[in-house]
């Protein structure tokens, strides 16, 4: 288990950004969705500060808590530009209460110092790339998860307070699924031009990260060609996309968990 003691400056910022995160979580229903947005904004640029701290004070760290973070971070990005345009949506009450988590398992779990390396500007990309696909993902699993949600109420007669039409919902999902697709894609080639560079003559390396990576670029293909060829909708699609995203999930994140938490390895 990799456990580090914090910095005063960086147990604060860790504190201030899950309360402020937390708070609009565990006030669902209780506040107005003005207030809720400009506490998830005051939460998005405490945590962007909790970031960069991590970043330029000391040696850099990563692993699968700061990545889990960073993803976070990008998904309430996200969810600020799309409440623009869609005030009413309900996503905020499951962003903020991920992004809570999300910040505190990054001060427990800060992972391994980060290794420059040679082409460390197609790696860096190669992240960047990765973990914008991780987050359009991230999105699209939570609009699902709403409308899911929203069509269980309507099948009780119930008011179905997802903030959009199901229909709009829906659009929003796949369109996510879409960008996320397109992002992983790209993650996925780049990583085979970088493990070429670094690791010729041997070239691809089939490592628990790049298996699950693939599986799941199957299953959003296949998920979306359905979509695109069949006309796939309701529990079946969203099922693949859960699948997809669990997968993709254990790709990273989850193989680094075990090698940093489970067997304690430091590398």
């Amino acid at each position: 288990m990799i456990l580090a003691t914090p910095s005063p400056w960086a147990l604060g910022l860790t504190a201030a950004t899950a309360a402020a995160y937390a708070w609009p979580a565990l006030r669902a229903g209780h506040v107005s969705a003005s207030l809720a947005r400009k506490w998830v904004v005051l939460a998005w640029v405490l945590h962007a500060a909790t970031l960069l701290q991590g970043l330029l004070m000391g040696e850099p760290h990563f692993g699968f808590a700061p990545a889990l973070s960073v993803c976070a971070w990008l998904v309430a990005a996200i969810y600020m530009v799309e409440s623009q345009v869609f005030p009413r949506l309900q996503t905020r009450w499951a962003l903020a209460a991920i992004g809570s988590v999300a910040v505190v398992l990054a001060l427990l779990f800060p992972g391994t110092v980060h290794v420059r390396e040679g082409n460390n500007l197609l790696l860096v990309l190669h992240l960047l790339l990765g973990l914008g696909s991780y987050a359009l993902f991230a999105c699209a699993a939570i609009h699902a998860w709403v409308m899911e949600r929203a069509e269980d109420r309507i099948r009780k007669a119930a008011e179905p307070q997802s903030g959009l039409p199901l229909l709009t919902l829906e659009r929003l999902t796949y369109r996510f699924a879409w960008a996320g697709f397109v992002m992983l894609s790209l993650t996925l080639l780049l990583g085979a031009v970088f493990e070429q560079l670094l690791n010729a003559p041997q070239g691809w390396r089939w490592d628990h990260k790049t298996v699950f990576s693939l599986m799941a670029w199957v299953v959003f293909a296949g998920l979306l060609a359905g979509r695109h060829w069949r006309g796939w909708r309701g529990k079946k699609a969203m099922r693949l996309l859960y699948i997809g995203t669990a997968l993709l999930l254990l790709a990273y994140v989850g193989s680094r968990f075990v090698k940093e938490v489970v067997l304690g390895h430091t590398l």
